[in-house]
């Protein structure tokens, strides 16, 4: 809840305006009262994902309950690169780290996606999505990553829209790097797909190696780690058409 800098800063619902008295829920009062030793008169940044960020101040401090009022806006909403981040679910604690960094490094959407491999524990998306709220709270963005249930990988292909582009992270290595892949290319919609632990199975990478809108890359020459290889795929995508430049 609170910026790399030290500034706090809370997701909240309602709309932000000069003047909007703001309910917290009862763990932002706990977090703000309790950990923070904030109370009456304390000055935090406050965002809801659609009208910027918000300076305001503490009116009213309980144990479990307190209030703020939106002062003025310091931050113009942003919009997220129109990216999308499809994973195959690995351990638990991986896939919070691979939902949280592709929150912070600007991802519009996050779907689990379940392949012939994919080996996981049942998902939660509320809990998932709780990681990506904090992301964007710690990393001073003003929009919040929606995480999709999970979808089985031919479902997804089945409807997919081929205006959007779809960079196949390609663990055999047989493709071009991504950095060179993506030189030149349009930066309209796109997404990132990473497969499981375990590789993609061959019928699914032959499959998606025949589909006009697949991007076909490697990430070096080095086999990475799922959550890894998210991270990669995301800063090559973002350094060559994303909102980095």
């Amino acid at each position: 809840m609170a910026d790399p800098g030290g500034k706090i800063r809370l997701f909240v619902s309602p709309d932000l305006q000069a003047g909007a008295e703001i309910a917290l829920a009862p763990e932002q009062a706990h977090y703000l009262f309790t950990v923070m030793r904030e109370g009456p008169g304390g000055r935090l940044s406050v965002f809801n994902g659609r009208d910027g960020e918000w300076a305001a101040e503490i009116t009213e401090a309980g144990k479990r309950r307190g209030t703020l009022r939106a002062l003025e806006q310091t931050q113009a909403q942003r919009v997220p690169p129109d990216l999308w981040l499809l994973f195959a679910p690995i351990k638990k604690a991986r896939t919070d780290f691979i939902v949280e960094k592709a929150a912070e490094l600007g991802c519009a959407r996050i779907q689990p996606v379940f392949t012939r491999h994919t080996n996981s524990e049942r998902l939660r998306i509320d809990r998932l999505q709780a990681h990506a709220l904090e992301a964007a709270e710690q990393c001073g963005e003003t929009y919040v990553a929606q995480v999709d249930a999970p979808a089985k990988l031919e479902t997804l292909l089945d409807g997919w829209n081929p205006a959007r582009r779809l960079l196949f992270c390609d663990e055999s290595r047989c493709a071009r790097p991504a950095q060179t892949a993506l030189a030149g290319i349009d930066p309209g919609p796109w997404a990132i797909l990473i497969g499981p632990e375990g590789g993609f199975a061959p019928e699914e990478a032959e499959r998606l190696r025949g589909l006009p809108f697949v991007l076909p890359v490697t990430l070096g020459p080095r086999v990475l780690r799922a959550d890894t290889a998210a991270v990669a795929a995301i800063a090559l995508w973002q350094a060559a058409l994303g909102d980095w430049q």
